[in-house]
């Protein structure tokens, strides 16, 4: 099974970005997403943005993660 993670972007760079996801902050591959801003949630799979969501549905999501205890 693969999961992926929504992150909220922190910095963007040229080709990456710092994701931040709960506690945890990691240079995330974002050359797939087109567009991106500041304050904007990615869906992050191994490593590399798929797409972008919205917020709520990312703060949903993030507290099933963390209610699973799969995030802090």
């Amino acid at each position: 099974m693969c999961v992926a993670i929504p992150g909220k972007i922190i910095e963007i760079y040229e080709r990456e970005s710092l994701v931040e996801f709960g506690k945890i902050r990691k240079i995330i591959n974002t050359s797939l997403v087109e567009d991106l801003k500041i304050g904007d949630y990615v869906l992050v799979h191994v490593g590399c943005a798929i797409d972008k969501m919205e917020e709520e549905e990312a703060r949903e999501t993030l507290e099933v993660f963390k209610t699973l205890g799969m995030l802090e």
